[in-house]
């Protein structure tokens, strides 16, 4: 209801500053906010989920809004997409509203405040979620060392994250989607996975580690990657991040701006991804859905789909908070609807 009265406020100013004037209000009155998290408990990764619906990276780059974001009822929340360095992203304007298609087009270019600021924002938190960190490589780094930009920040995030996601799928960082070619993919995932097992050892501590890909791949480049998901032991596949396709949107007058489409114009995109990956991961490794979800209709296809957990952006922003709890009420009615009809 509350969401209904400003939502038209917000959407009559610059898309980027309504985001953080919502987010800075969420914080600051969070304590006025019924925790109304309806439990669906989840385990995934190796974790247990109050529930498998999550807030998907880049809403909250920094980790500046868990208090309040922490109130709308996730099940896990993932911050990010963070860089070893601070860096300022792409010139404004760089979020654009097609509101018609309720999609959005952004070129964010991973700005945030640095590794070491969310650390700080992250740690002696109390939380009642499952806290999920993106980490990506800064824009100064070349691809061909993307490597150490990944270390470094997986190195960082280790004691303080419940499961650590390496972004190598944005369309805002040039070269960065090259990362998801065989060769390239291979070093990557050898790399990081030589350090976790060094982290293992030193702090006797285990932290699941997620994937998160383009829907632009193509068809042929699913196995290849299925088969170095499970070759180093990834945990779970994030499907997926924005697209560069403007299939949907063409007629609008704002489709021609650069960055990556994301929103309803990208559901059968993310869908189409998640059964292709699904057919050959099966059950071995859990997909994380993203991607166009803004109803509990549309969540329930992705895990008739195979997904095992959801996640929201572009959904939120159209449909406003209340859709976490719609999402998993309907999760949650149908699993003792089941219950009821055995």
């Amino acid at each position: 209801m509350f969401y209904s009265l400003v939502k038209p406020l917000l959407f009559a100013i610059d898309p980027e500053q309504a985001h953080d004037i919502s987010l800075e209000m969420l914080q600051q009155f969070h304590r006025l906010i019924p925790d109304r998290r309806i439990d669906k408990p989840t385990r995934v990764m190796g974790l247990d989920f109050p529930n498998p619906v999550g807030l998907a990276a880049g809403l909250d780059k920094n980790a500046d809004y868990l208090d309040g974001l922490g109130r709308l009822g996730f099940g896990f929340i993932e911050v990010g997409s963070v860089t070893p360095k601070p860096q300022p992203g792409n010139p404004q304007p760089r979020v654009f509203r097609l509101a018609k298609h309720q999609s959005l087009i952004n070129r964010m270019g991973f700005n945030n405040k640095g590794v070491d600021y969310l650390v700080e924002r992250v740690n002696g938190k109390q939380r009642d979620f499952v806290l999920g960190i993106n980490i990506g490589k800064n824009l100064s780094t070349p691809v061909d060392q993307a490597l150490s930009d990944y270390c470094l920040g997986f190195e960082r995030v280790y004691l303080s994250a419940d499961y650590i996601a390496i972004n190598i799928s944005s369309p805002n960082t040039p070269g960065l989607r090259d990362l998801q070619r065989e060769d390239a993919l291979e070093s990557l995932l050898a790399g990081i996975g030589q350090l976790r097992l060094e982290l293992e050892d030193r702090h006797q501590l285990f932290r699941p580690l997620a994937l998160k890909l383009s829907p632009d791949l193509d068809q042929q480049a699913v196995p290849v990657i299925a088969d170095l998901l499970r070759k180093h032991k990834v945990d779970a596949l994030i499907a997926t991040n924005t697209t560069l396709s403007r299939d949907g949107v063409k007629d609008h007058r704002l489709s021609a701006e650069t960055g990556g489409l994301s929103g309803a114009a990208l559901r059968e995109r993310s869908r189409q991804l998640l059964s292709d990956f699904y057919s050959e991961l099966g059950e071995d490794i859990p997909i994380i859905s993203v991607g166009g979800i803004d109803s509990a209709a549309e969540a329930s296809i992705r895990f008739e789909l195979g997904a095992k957990l959801v996640q929201l952006y572009t959904g939120l922003i159209y449909r406003g908070p209340g859709l976490v709890n719609a999402v998993t009420r309907s999760l949650s009615s149908q699993t003792s609807n089941t219950e009821t009809d055995r």
